[in-house]
């Protein structure tokens, strides 16, 4: 980091290392506080059907993720210097601080039982739900794009995204986004009469209908399908740039040879012998 503070102009090592670090910790904080939270709602031990949460908490549980939310995303907006070095520095902030969680909660609560196990992800914009090993997964493509784009941003400046690029990216994200809220939407809509929409009676019952939820089948194949797509977009862009270099390193070569004498230009278009 330099006088100025801005962590965006240091090495990769640096840059990433801090943001690690900050992730790491706020991982560990998000972690004890599901430590105090599941030993005042589930002193059992966690899992479904859950037990609804008193509505001040869970409106307290909203604004402590926007907030995390806010923190992740002030941290990247340092680390970067451009809109898609800031997102590739969300994302591996994001993808390090959940990983931890994970982590820590083993530690601290010998949970979860497996990766297999089910978890409320999030509860923005609604609740979000799968097995833990999805969002691990997840996380772990989202650090490999984040380096991916920064490597490649740093040998050749500036990194942009192709539409096609994008559109492979945002395509697996929503298909990911489903798999994890489908539940959730189903049962609100389920839960819902048309009639009494608004009524008290209704939220009871959606409340109700939660309480007695227990999570069987994940869509394991749409999930596939969305981090297929976004492995396809990280490898198109990885080709795309390096066979750019390539044709740079050629048409230089060219230019450098095309002035020289015949016995010299021999020297640089002659393969070397082994």
């Amino acid at each position: 980091m330099n006088s100025t503070g801005n962590i965006g102009k240091g090495s990769i090592s640096a840059r990433f290392g801090v943001v690690a670090l900050f992730a790491t910790a706020m991982g560990l904080l998000e972690a004890i506080v599901v430590v105090y939270l599941r030993a005042l709602y589930y002193p059992g031990g966690f899992a479904f059907p859950l037990a609804p949460m008193a509505p001040p908490i869970y409106r307290a549980e909203l604004v402590r993720e926007v907030a995390t939310l806010v923190m992740l995303g002030a941290v990247a907006w340092l680390a970067g210097r451009n809109r898609l070095q800031r997102l590739g520095a969300f994302l591996f902030t994001f993808a390090v601080w959940d990983i931890i969680y994970y982590v820590a909660l083993k530690i601290f609560l010998n949970w979860p039982a497996s990766l297999l196990t089910w978890d409320i992800l999030f509860l923005i914009p609604v609740t979000w739900m799968g097995p833990v090993l999805a969002p691990v997964i997840n996380s772990l493509t989202m650090i490999a794009m984040a380096l991916l784009w920064h490597t490649l941003d740093r040998r050749h400046p500036p990194l942009s995204l192709r539409p096609a690029e994008w559109l492979l990216t945002l395509s697996g994200a929503l298909l990911i986004f489903f798999t994890y809220v489908r539940d959730f939407t189903l049962l609100i809509l389920q839960s819902r009469n048309p009639v009494s929409a608004g009524n008290p009676a209704t939220a009871q019952q959606i409340t109700l209908t939660l309480s007695h939820y227990i999570p069987e089948q994940f869509l394991w194949g749409i999930f596939t399908a969305g981090e297929l797509l976004i492995l396809t977009a990280m490898t198109l862009t990885w080709w795309r740039v390096n066979h750019k270099q390539k044709l740079i390193t050629q048409n230089k070569k060219a230019f450098i040879t095309s002035g020289l004498p015949p016995d010299l230009r021999n020297l640089f278009e002659t393969p070397p012998k082994q």
